[in-house]
């Protein structure tokens, strides 16, 4: 989902939340009235002890940033939970009606089943908090129990998984926001998200909105929405909603068209449909007399786009940006005072000069490109007294950026901007100074000479920068100290700048900071001590850079720190100790650097640890037994590297694990397959290349000793003898790797049979298979295959062919004497194919060396006749 695209729920949300302030008032009022009368007589009406204690425990679930305030201070025991934050009661049960918390910072590692004790909520948001992780499924969640909901909020809350369908059930739901947005997609610039969801429905969209009867609103943006078609979702909510007035989802892999059923839903208001593949959009939606926001940005829209969608006078939100191949012409606006919000970047749009009695005061967003930025275009949409976010793309316009920037410091209320494709070699640094009121600053492919950097320091309101795509722009020196001057900042993005030097050490000021990402920046030295300083630090991520020497050890005291990824670089020396200290770390990763000695036990058993990427570094010596009751461990990598020693009996007990890689070590000793048989969730396990002698004898044949959801397995160069007896169990791998082994007999046709639709990667090279249990010479898979290597084998007669084309085929060294007729045919999308050293005799076709993507073809030491000619 694109970062700068400002999505409909938001302002309806907006909207939305005033109404309910109002309301939330309003039905405070009787409460405030037993409270008033409680201080006279005693009258306050208490809520019920059971909701009370189940609050309390919800509470207990919670934990914030240890920087903030105490966490829900009026949440206390033996108090009226009818008066407590974000509590609503109803004036004459007690009972709780409303638990809004959106917002509050709320960390927790899922929804704890107290929640749906509470039988009376009618509205529940929890919005705008981190209340799990990817441990933690939704999926299970006892939403039917709250059969009152009217409103439910789960927006931007972490939450992962499979929507629980006892949401599907809620029949009394109004409003349903199971929404994600980026870090940018905010309405307000001065705030940033710093959760989101990662939710999917799999069944038909029919199933999830049949019970929804009386939705009003409905926000599913950023929410996989699986196997449904524009037939299939556009006909269930014109069956089942009727009365819809909110339709967002944005980011949903829904498909097209979009069916004429929902032409019925004449109560829309607002429509957002970005980033799907649903085109073309129907002109039946002009038609909706109450239409207010349409958005419609990256959708690969083309033809024309009608002129009488700007003719509609409840017009508000327009976003046709980002779509290309979508043309029109900008007229003038009837009702352009009412206009909101105008996008229009990124299209094939002409335009006519806007009146000049063009009243666009309330305009409060504008997004355009190079044609549109001439001074006599700007200028006559007169005084934009309104607007607060501003987008402007330079690419291929020959207009010059000091005279929009003169504009643009005009814009006194303008909170976010930002730049695209913008030279600023020639613009003087105080062109910028007016515009002290920023938020949000994004810059992209721009031309950023140093002084303009310095200045850019002292918007010290800002509280998110993001700096992109300045490898091309001739970039001098390193980013300067007045960085520190952005006290407010809580996101810093820098990806792919030529920026030298060191990061300075003045990044250390910057304590409000929650995300700092630095992606192939051609940052040197070491990584500075001072980011010890960024206490409310959550996330730092640094990849592809030149960073050298060690982890700081101040990184320790970021207590706040859930993720630390250094990864492609040079950092060298040890893990420190202080990485131990941080408790709430779920996810480290030091992926190809140069860290060395020992990994240090306790590691694998901090407390939050779901993700530990070691691979390709130095580590050395064995690994120590850990405490693996306390581990939550799920990805463990430790691939390329020295370890030695045992294989440590820990990782056995590790239930909650899904992949493990420790190829490319030197453990050593025997190993059978059937000792993982409790990590009934791992999915990929790779043993290769070690010292070790793998097994899989004893019980292997047993159910409850196999890994049913195992789809990859490396085990090559293990002293292997025939083929595993697990395999025998499995029906999806994708990834088999038996290589370098001592198995003999024939390749069974369980490999091309039961995985014909799953294998993509097999790799059967240097062992002494004689033939393959096969009833053609074509390889029966349904997918196409990716890599086959059958190298270095007793394999003879014809070379086996995959029925599609694979990217990677290697049959040399056998005894391999002949092609297929049509062998050719698998070879359309082959970069590599080796067939040397074999026993190939006849006329080669020339056809071999057609392939227009073939790379690498090695047909040497045969005895084949015939001339060929690579194009």
């Amino acid at each position: 989902m694109p970062g700068h695209l400002l999505l409909v729920q938001n302002r309806v949300r907006l909207m939305a939340s005033i109404h309910w302030a109002l309301l939330l008032f309003l039905v405070q009022l009787p409460i405030l009235a037993t409270s008033s009368a409680h201080s006279d007589g005693n009258l306050t009406l208490w809520c019920h002890p059971d909701q009370a204690a189940a609050l309390l425990q919800l509470k207990q679930s919670f934990f914030a940033a240890a920087t903030t305030a105490a966490l829900l201070p009026s949440w206390q025991n033996g108090t009226n939970c009818c008066l407590w934050e974000g509590i609503i009661c109803d004036a004459s049960s007690g009972l709780v009606t409303v638990l809004d918390l959106s917002g509050h910072g709320l960390n927790s590692y899922g929804l704890d089943p107290a929640l749906f004790s509470l039988k009376s909520l009618r509205r529940l948001d929890l919005s705008m908090n981190s209340l799990g992780d990817y441990s933690y499924n939704i999926t299970t969640a006892e939403f039917e129990r709250l059969a009152l909901l009217t409103h439910l909020n789960l927006s931007n809350a972490d939450l992962y998984g499979q929507i629980p369908i006892g949401i599907s059930k809620l029949v009394n739901l109004v409003s349903l926001d199971l929404s994600s947005h980026t870090v940018s997609d905010y309405d307000d610039p001065t705030s940033a998200a710093d959760s989101f969801n990662d939710l999917q429905w799999e069944p038909n969209f029919e199933i999830l909105v049949a019970n929804l009867n009386n939705i009003r609103e409905l926000y599913l943006d950023g929410v996989q929405i699986m196997s449904s078609s524009g037939e299939d979702w556009g006909k269930a909510l014109a069956k089942y909603v009727p009365h819809l007035q909110v339709l967002s989802l944005q980011g949903c892999r829904l498909n097209g068209p979009i069916h004429h059923s929902l032409s019925s839903l004449h109560s829309l208001v607002a429509i957002n449909l970005g980033s799907n593949d649903i085109g073309p959009i129907p002109e039946f939606f002009a038609d909706f007399p109450n239409l207010s926001e349409l958005q419609l940005s990256y959708m690969n829209l083309q033809g024309w786009f009608p002129e009488r969608f700007f003719q509609l006078k409840n017009l508000r939100v327009l976003d046709l940006s980002s779509n290309p191949n979508l043309s029109g012409h900008l007229p003038n606006f009837p009702h352009a005072s009412f206009l909101h919000t105008l996008r229009l970047e990124g299209t094939n749009f002409s335009y006519s000069k806007p009146s000049s009695s063009g009243d666009f005061k309330l305009l409060r967003e504008l997004t355009l490109d190079g044609k549109f930025l001439s001074m006599d275009f700007l200028s006559s949409f007169g005084v934009l007294g309104s607007l607060c976010r501003l987008t402007v793309d330079l690419m291929d316009s020959q207009n010059g950026l000091g005279p929009i920037l003169s504009w643009m410091g005009g814009l006194r209320n303008l909170m976010s901007l930002e730049l695209y494709s913008c030279d600023f070699s020639w613009i003087m640094p105080s062109s910028i100074r007016n515009l002290k009121a920023l938020r949000s600053l994004k810059m992209s492919d721009c031309n950023l000479p140093r002084p303009i950097l310095s200045e850019i320091g002292n918007l010290i309101n800002l509280q998110n920068l993001e700096i992109s795509g300045m490898s091309d722009c001739k970039l001098h020196g390193s980013v300067t100290s007045s960085i520190g001057n952005l006290t407010n900042l809580r996101r810093l993005y820098m990806k792919n700048c030529d920026y030298c030097g060191a990061i300075p050490a003045a990044i250390g000021y910057l304590g409000n900071l929650r995300r700092l990402a630095i992606y192939s920046c051609d940052f040197t030295g070491a990584l500075p001590s001072a980011v010890g300083n960024l206490t409310n630090l959550k996330s730092m991520v640094i990849e592809s850079s030149q960073l050298s020497g060690p982890i700081p050890y101040a990184v320790g005291q970021l207590k706040e720190l859930t993720r630390l990824t250094i990864l492609g670089g040079s950092i060298s020396g040890r893990i420190p100790s202080s990485l131990l200290n941080l408790t709430r770390l779920a996810e480290l990763d030091l992926y190809y650097n140069h860290v060395s000695g020992h990994i240090p036990t306790p590691l694998f058993s901090l407390p939050k640890l779901r993700y530990l990427n070691l691979g390709w570094n130095q580590f050395s010596g064995p690994i120590e037994e850990f405490d693996a009751a306390s581990s939550c461990l799920q990805l463990v990598i430790l691939s390329g590297n020295e370890l030695a020693g045992q294989f440590p009996n820990s990782f056995f007990q590790l239930t909650d694990l899904v992949c493990l890689e420790i190829n490319e070590n030197n453990f050593v000793g025997s190993l059978d397959l059937s000792s993982f048989w409790r990590l009934r969730k791992l999915s990929s396990l790779d043993l290769s290349h070690n010292k070790l002698s793998v097994t899989n004898e004893e019980g292997t044949t047993s159910f409850s000793t196999y890994l049913p959801g195992l789809k990859t397995l490396g085990v090559a160069c293990c002293n292997i003898t025939k083929i595993p007896r697990i395999l025998t169990r499995l029906h999806d791998m994708s990834y088999l790797d038996l290589s370098c082994n001592k198995i003999t007999g024939d390749i069974p046709k369980l490999i091309w049979e039961r995985w014909s639709s799953s294998l993509l990667h097999l790799y059967l090279s240097h062992n002494m298979f004689i033939g393959m249990e096969l009833t053609s010479h074509v390889l029966p898979f349904s997918c196409p295959l990716e890599v086959l290597d059958l190298s270095s084998n007793r394999l003879q007669g014809h070379i086996p062919m995959p029925n599609s084309s694979a990217n990677y085929l290697d049959y040399s060294h056998n005894y391999f004497s002949s092609l297929l007729p049509n062998f050719t045919l698998c070879l359309s999308e082959t970069m590599y194919l080796r067939m040397s050293n074999n026993s190939i005799n006849g006329h080669l076709p020339n056809s071999v060396c057609n392939s227009s993507m073939l790379g690498v073809l090695d047909l040497s030491y045969n005895t084949s006749v015939g001339r060929f000619h690579p194009v």
